[in-house]
């Protein structure tokens, strides 16, 4: 069985209920959510920047940081990961352009 998200979000669970100072997933939770934010934008122009380069290993890493990343905001913002799932199991129901359009707009 392939290595999944969720199994990485439970990893980040059980790590960020760390308390003996061993663990970074813990250390970053503990700073709160905004700088969980912080580092997952960091990590998303990272991503962004191995995609421009067209070096694969680097994007594969980076792409990894990102998504380890993402789950540490989720967790610090108590969003479970099934949400994330949910919405877009919702929006894959019709086409991407449909789903696009159907939002709200928040332009002036």
């Amino acid at each position: 069985m392939a290595f999944s998200l969720t199994e990485l979000e439970t990893i980040v669970a059980d790590r960020g209920s760390a308390t003996d100072g061993s663990s970074y997933t813990a250390s970053l939770l503990a700073r709160g959510p905004a700088k969980c934010a912080q580092k997952f934008g960091e990590e998303a122009v990272e991503t962004v920047i191995a995609a421009l380069s067209a070096d694969r290993q680097e994007l594969t890493k980076e792409a990894a940081d990102a998504l380890y990343h993402l789950l540490v905001l989720l967790r610090a913002c108590e969003l479970p990961l099934s949400a994330v799932m949910a919405e877009l199991e919702q929006r894959t129901s019709r086409s991407g352009l449909e789903e696009k359009a159907s939002r709200k707009s928040t332009a002036p």
